[in-house]
């Protein structure tokens, strides 16, 4: 249903979500970058036309609109064998803390259902504490972590390491 139309009463609710193209690429840049501000720990953008690029042609990006095609979030998928990989969720601010994450999260896992995945794998940075328990919510478990690599270098004395989250589909 990734790629259907989920229509909505409420005026900031998405029309839809569907599969992003390379005509959205220029439009995600800033929508990710300010969903990611808050990681004030990393040098930089979280990401450019570069890596969003090379993420674009190693896997796909679900993006949620209005009625006026205005993106309000958008999240990463890609396929690794029976287990697909969920990353970079991104929300406006402006839309953020009105259950938007959760249809991104519900449309990727779907969309890697029917591409034959069994179960998901989330990476959680540990600087962001408050994700983890989000994430249990939507039913994923922590199995383990490992080393974080950054594409952005992180701030001086910033430490930080990678906790892998899983959910059966």
């Amino acid at each position: 249903m990734a790629q259907n139309d989920r229509l909505s009463s409420a005026p900031d609710s998405p029309r839809r979500i569907r599969l992003a193209t390379e005509a959205d690429r220029a439009r995600l840049i800033p929508l990710i970058n300010a969903a990611f501000a808050i990681e004030t720990f990393l040098e930089g953008t979280r990401t450019d036309e570069e890596r969003l690029a090379g993420m674009m042609g190693k896997g796909s990006i679900l993006v949620a609109e209005d009625a006026n095609g205005q993106l309000l979030g958008c999240v990463y998928t890609e396929v690794r064998g029976k287990r697909g990989y969920l990353g970079q969720l991104a929300v406006d601010p402006v839309h953020q803390c009105k259950g938007l994450a959760i249809r991104l999260v519900a449309a990727a896992e779907e969309h890697l259902r029917g591409q034959g995945c069994e179960a998901v794998e989330i990476t959680v940075l540990s600087l962001r504490p408050e994700l983890p328990p989000i994430y249990r919510r939507y039913g994923y478990v922590e199995t383990g972590t490992e080393e974080f690599h950054p594409t952005q270098p992180l701030k001086s004395g910033a430490e930080c390491h990678a906790i892998v989250m899983v959910k059966q589909l």
